[in-house]
């Protein structure tokens, strides 16, 4: 059985709402709004059979986790552990964020642009010392997964923390470098959810980053007014062959009834979305998808891109697992455990669908960030391709590819705050509280 663990950012702080640097600061305390938001994260997990709780002893993160615990039916214990404390900035703590990066110039670039090198240079009694607190975070997260996971196999966790620790546990679980640490987004009384496949050590999903809608924000705000290009990659919606867990690849089959509904649903989602252009893979599965979405944006022409379509599973395709393993033997095996290595029967490799997938994104990114206005638009397209995008923009291989997950009718949320010339921001990742399951994905979990 895989363990599960639900990470939570704290609710809103009165530093928050200052905008100040809290780091290991223990005066920041939670808003009304801060603790109204941690009773809806309470309310939404209140059902779920949650087996122990740990929270940051900073008091911001515990009273949000003790909000939270008084909601649950489980009633799990509830212990605090330094292990999920905040970064320390201990040169920067209690200062207006903008007064910081003006008055450490250098620094702050280097904290903005090259996270895993920025370090403060402390006075100790024993003299000058330096400290690399994203390093040091990354470092504290994996010792917490050491101790933590080997003492809860095959239970379910939840963890009240921090922006910071959240980042650096959820990092280190799927094997992000602490260099990516800017590219994930937690929003106050966030929601994450991980799997563990058995040890530390061992592969990890994620499941779900950055979920809001239990706030009542079914999609998480730009980090900036003034962003430049924002992408929903959405994954088609559900397949008979997604239901029968037989392999499609590029055979192109259509969506079924709940497939629509569920795309129906997406595009409910994304109805207020002022999006300005629409790709889907031309595969019949996405291209319906994509056009259910853009009824509520008549201007919206949809382009198709065939590097967009699903990786070609060769003589695996229309057949179930069963089959294959017949036909192939050691071969899914394979598949699942080293799936960058596997050649498909008379089809693609991993390496050729992450080649042609990530150029077809780059060059929308290129072509989008052109524009001197913001954009917003849609990329409809599979499983394997929307994996392969995503394991990319984080800075994993291919090798890491099943530590993505992708629901059908998920929608993952990817902004370029100032276009080409930054990284990107993962703001979600395989949202499908959208379609009414709650926070957990419960879409089929079908071949690709």
């Amino acid at each position: 059985m895989a363990t599960r663990v639900i990470i939570v950012r704290h609710g809103q702080s009165n530093y928050n709402a200052e905008k100040l640097i809290q780091g290991r600061n223990n005066e920041s305390v939670l808003t009304e709004k801060g603790r109204r938001d941690a009773q809806k994260v309470g309310d939404s997990l209140s059902l779920l059979p949650i087996d122990a709780m740990y929270c940051s002893p900073l008091q911001r993160a515990k009273a949000t986790a003790e909000i939270i615990h008084s909601r649950l039916l489980s009633r799990p214990s509830l212990s605090a552990t330094n292990q999920l404390m905040e970064i320390d900035l201990p040169l920067w703590e209690k200062q207006n964020k903008l007064k910081v990066a003006k008055m450490f110039k250098t620094e702050y670039q280097s904290w903005k642009e090259r996270p895993h090198e920025f370090k403060m240079i402390l006075s100790t009694s024993e003299g000058k010392k330096e400290h690399f607190p994203v390093l040091a975070l990354y470092q504290q997260a994996n010792k917490f997964w050491q101790e933590m996971i080997p003492q809860h196999q095959g239970k379910t966790l939840l963890i009240v923390a921090h922006n910071g620790i959240n980042r650096c546990l959820i990092m280190s679980a799927i094997g992000v470098s602490p260099e990516r640490y800017h590219s994930i987004q937690q929003s106050n009384c966030c929601i994450n959810i991980l799997n563990f496949s058995g040890n530390w050590g061992e592969s990890v999903q994620l499941e779900s980053l950055n979920q809001t809608s239990h706030l009542g924000i079914p999609i998480p705000s730009t980090r900036s007014d003034k962003n430049h290009l924002r992408f929903f990659l959405v994954r088609h919606g559900e397949t008979e062959w997604n239901r029968e867990s037989r392999f499609q690849g590029v055979k192109d089959i259509s969506l079924n009834k709940n497939g629509q509904k569920q795309a129906k649903k997406t595009a409910y989602l994304l109805k207020e979305i002022p999006l300005n252009f629409a790709v889907s893979s031309p595969m019949l599965r996405p291209k319906e998808t994509a056009q259910i979405i853009l009824q509520y944006h008549k201007d919206v022409e949809l382009e198709l891109k065939s590097q967009l379509q699903e990786i070609c599973h060769g003589l695996w395709e229309g057949k179930l697992a069963s089959e294959i393993e017949v036909d192939f033997p050691g071969l899914l095996t394979q598949w699942k455990d080293s799936p960058e290595t596997l050649q498909m029967p008379e089809g693609e490799n991993l390496q050729q669908v992450w080649d042609r997938a990530t150029i077809c994104w780059n060059q929308m990114v290129e072509n989008y960030s052109k524009s001197p206005e913001s954009k917003i638009g849609i990329v409809v397209a599979h499983d394997a391709i929307n994996k392969v995008i995503l394991c990319y923009l984080l800075g994993l291989k291919t090798r890491d590819f099943w530590n993505i997950k992708q629901g059908n009718g998920g929608v993952s949320v990817i902004d370029y705050p100032r276009g080409i010339k930054e990284p990107p921001v993962l703001q979600a990742i395989n949202l499908t509280s959208h379609l009414g399951s709650g926070i957990l994905d419960q879409t089929v979990a079908g071949a690709l």
